[in-house]
């Protein structure tokens, strides 16, 4: 490690945070199609677990409908499989090489259920957050110990660091609120 303390690394850090918790939260499902539903679903073809883009092209025709269209023919039970086995609760509709799925109303119980989903990785993005902050907060008492900082340097940093976890504690409250408010928007 170099001798000076580099908070760029440490808010780099969040901001990766910040991006993997838009990713999660955006293949919940919310009333309406969405292609990044699709993405913790894999396909057993092959001899290996394959996501379903990589043997399909995938539309949104429709704001309650994703069109799958399968390449190889030969996929499109193993496709068909993969999302009946998959949390989406969505029966899949085969017209050859397309599978269509229909996304259907939530109901208030879904909803309530997706909100939970929600609260829970949103709490895991925060955790993760402070997990930078414990881990930038250690690097600063190890730089002080070795007397590479000051006392008054270790406060300044601190209380920088302290603002980037909240800056970053905030955006992933902003978003989850929109997220959830996308849930319960009928």
């Amino acid at each position: 490690m170099s001798n000076d303390f580099n908070e760029k690394v440490f808010s780099s850090k969040m901001v990766k945070s910040i991006q993997s918790f838009k990713k999660d939260i955006s293949t919940l499902r919310t009333g309406r199609a969405n292609i990044n539903m699709l993405d913790t679903i894999k396909v057993d073809v092959y001899g290996q677990l394959m996501p379903v883009d990589q043997l399909a092209t995938v539309t949104v025709p429709e704001a309650r409908l994703i069109s799958i269209q399968v390449w190889d023919k030969a996929n499109t039970i193993a496709i068909d499989s993969a999302l009946q086995k998959s949390e989406l609760g969505i029966n899949p509709q085969i017209d050859g090489q397309i599978i269509r799925l229909r996304i259907p109303d939530l109901t208030e119980e879904r909803r309530k259920e997706l909100i939970k989903v929600l609260k829970g990785m949103s709490e895991k993005s925060k955790i993760s957050i402070r997990n930078i902050r414990r881990e930038a907060n250690e690097d600063l008492k190890r730089k002080l110990k070795d007397k590479l900082i000051s006392e008054d340097q270790n406060k300044n940093f601190e209380k920088n660091i302290q603002k980037l976890t909240d800056e970053n504690i905030d955006k992933i409250d902003k978003i989850s609120s929109e997220k959830e408010k996308e849930i319960i928007q009928i």
